[in-house]
């Protein structure tokens, strides 16, 4: 290594600014397809091969380029969005650092055909490693045509990194909804090979959301629309049954831009507080518009980071907006009553005359404490032993109270104790009226069979030798029927139980795109799912060992499809294993019995590991005994 300082080759400088911008295919896809949309395109076309390795192509009907303007929009920082700085705090535009298209030549060969409306003849420049191949005339139509072929092909580390051809399709298809949902005026289409995924005409924001996710989306979202002086915020958030444990469909956009942003998150999700089930998450599509002077996009070459100068006010803004919608719009069932014999209750009219008063008839000569009355009502009502019944005996059951012979009725405390005597329904915990009268004997508890607590319906707590366990019920139950799942299909593959009355379920284009992928090990493990057409599919059979509605452990299968690369484990039966387990697991909330927990955690120490889930999650902990005592002074 010299110590010289010198200056890079704009070769090698250009590979290394491409690693920030171009990270895998889908950031070819998104630059492009931004670039068609600051071109005005009405029409863009998106064609990708073996999930853009092979060729990546973008095809928009946009104002198109010069054969100057070809060449120079491939030059560093050259670009028509910005002249000065103090552009960057006015942009109306996708892109504006001019770093895109060198970097997509710096790591690929790329092809561009493209004309103006205003000339004849268009322009084809080819370009390999940031190096003029061919520019010459061509006839063509109006607007660019880019071709990427050979993507990493000058940088082989890079090429070796790239997931599998599933997980990189998959991240396009993240990155094309990304951009379609926030332009429906705006016809897309999107091809892998011979299969088209997309074909999105121009139309209404929910009818562009119900394209790419599925018709049933109309019926699940409520809108939002909020005006005020710092911004307007509009769009669709889902309707609180329709949150989910995982696959949710969670949107930022800010003023055409997708974002990503915890904060208002946040926001959206203390909206639905005590709304949805805990581990669930609500879908929503929420667009922003505030002034460019307030927020600050130049933070990352990914442009997904923004800053906002009034972050606070509009936190409680959404907060606010998703609230009044939900309020607004959710559908309250209605109580049916039975009317059949009700009375007919006439509506008031002052012309008539007013009814009188009831009048009050009482017996006067009546002796309660005579000889009971021979008349059919008093029979009825009289007891079968001549001793007259005390009043209090006629008005409640005698169970209400001990006995007045039992010695136990002698004090208050006496009824605490025949009170907890009773056993309790496993699901239900104890009233606080158990714990009011004082201990007065210690506590026995048998080794055998010890006590646990569950705390929130979510923790198992037990004490041990060393201190306190705590055990998180759902993780310790995933791990449970997780290595059950494994050992069950290690020998013979598992049977199929044929489902009574087969249920559908609709996906979008996305995600047929993973089903697809993944039928093969479904079929595998047990499913017979039948393909009705329009992203419609017909559940037939699951695996016999799944406790759980057939659609949404198929749904659940392929979300985690989509996280193919995130998850440690190996292959594809494993996974589809951790996904049934997650599916079928004891969910948080649900109340367990003692001895409900006694088996579960039995069963956790009879796996092979009991410390993590097979995803690396956390599953227990112990609080030591030293840690109470010093608590506790």
């Amino acid at each position: 290594m010299s110590d010289i300082i010198h200056l890079l080759p704009d070769t090698v400088a250009n590979q290394i600014a491409a690693g920030e911008v171009i990270q895998r295919p889908a950031s070819v896809i998104k630059e492009l397809v931004e670039n068609a949309v600051d071109a005005g395109a009405r029409n863009i076309q998106v064609i990708v091969l073996d999930a853009g390795r092979t060729s990546i192509q973008v095809i928009d009907d946009g104002r198109g380029m010069s054969e100057t303007d070809a060449r120079l929009a491939f030059e560093r920082h050259a670009t028509s969005k910005i002249s000065s700085a103090d552009d960057l705090f006015a942009l109306h535009t996708m892109g504006f650092r001019g770093e895109a298209l060198p970097s997509i030549a710096a790591v690929a060969q790329v092809q561009l055909t493209t004309r103006t409306a205003a000339d004849e003849i268009g322009t084809r420049l080819c370009i390999a490693a940031s190096k003029v191949v061919s520019s010459e005339p061509v006839s063509c139509p109006a607007g660019s045509n880019f071709k990427v072929q050979s993507l990493f092909y000058n940088v082989p580390v890079r090429r070796k990194f790239l997931k599998s051809n599933a997980t990189e399709l998959n991240n396009i298809l993240t990155a094309f909804e990304r951009i379609v949902l926030v332009y429906p005026g705006i016809a897309f289409t999107l091809h892998s090979g011979d299969s088209e995924l997309f074909n999105l005409r121009a139309g209404s924001m929910l009818q562009r959301i119900t394209d790419v996710f599925g018709k049933h989306f109309a019926q699940e979202l409520l809108p939002v629309s909020v005006t005020t002086t710092i911004g307007s915020i509009t769009g669709f958030i889902g309707k609180p049954e329709t949150a989910r444990r995982k696959g949710a469909h969670q949107y930022f956009f800010v003023n055409g831009r997708f974002m990503k942003h915890p904060y208002f998150h946040k926001a959206v999700v203390t909206a639905y507080d005590r709304l949805i089930a805990e581990g669930t998450q609500p879908a929503y599509f929420l667009y922003f518009d505030v002034a460019p002077t307030d927020i600050d996009v130049n933070i990352h070459p990914t442009k997904t980071e923004i800053k906002f100068e009034n972050e606070q006010h509009l936190w409680q803004i959404l907060t606010a907006a998703v609230k009044d919608a939900i309020g607004r719009f959710c559908d309250i069932p209605s109580i049916d009553f039975d009317t059949e014999g009700r009375p007919d209750i006439p509506v008031y009219d002052p012309s008539h005359p007013t009814p009188a008063s009831p009048k009050v008839t009482y017996n006067t000569s009546y002796n309660p404490f005579s000889q009971p009355s021979t008349s059919p009502s008093s029979l009825s009502s009289a007891p079968s032993s001549p001793a007259s019944p005390s009043p209090s005996s006629s008005s409640f059951p005698s169970s209400s109270f001990p006995s007045s012979s039992s010695p136990s009725s002698s004090s208050p405390s006496s009824f605490y104790a025949a009170t907890s005597s009773q056993p309790h329904s496993p699901s239900q915990p104890p009233q606080d009226l158990l714990f009011d009268a004082p201990i007065t004997a210690p506590v026995l508890i048998d080794e055998k069979s010890p006590v646990h607590y569950q705390y929130k319906g979510r923790y198992i707590m037990t004490a041990v030798k060393s201190g306190l366990m705590i055990i998180d019920q759902h993780r310790a139950s995933v791990r449970i029927l997780y290595e059950r799942y494994l050992a069950q299909t290690a020998d013979h593959p598992l049977t199929s139980q044929t489902v009574l009355f087969p249920e559908t379920v609709q996906f979008s284009p996305a995600e047929c795109t993973r089903l697809t992928d993944l039928m093969p090990q479904l079929n595998a493990m047990g499913f017979d799912l039948s393909n009705l057409g329009g992203g419609t599919y017909s559940v037939n059979a699951v695996p016999a060992i799944a406790d759980s509605d057939p659609v949404s452990l198929v749904r659940t299968l392929v979300t985690d499809a989509a996280e193919e690369g995130r998850s440690p484990l190996a292959s594809h039966h494993e996974r589809i294993a951790l996904s049934l387990a997650r599916a079928t697991a004891v969910p948080y909330g649900q109340l367990l019995s003692n001895d409900e927990m006694d088996s579960l955690t039995n069963q956790l120490f009879a796996c092979t590991n009991v410390n993590y889930t097979p995803d690396g999650r956390a599953i227990l902990c112990i609080l030591p005994q030293c840690d109470i005592d010093a608590l506790l002074g």
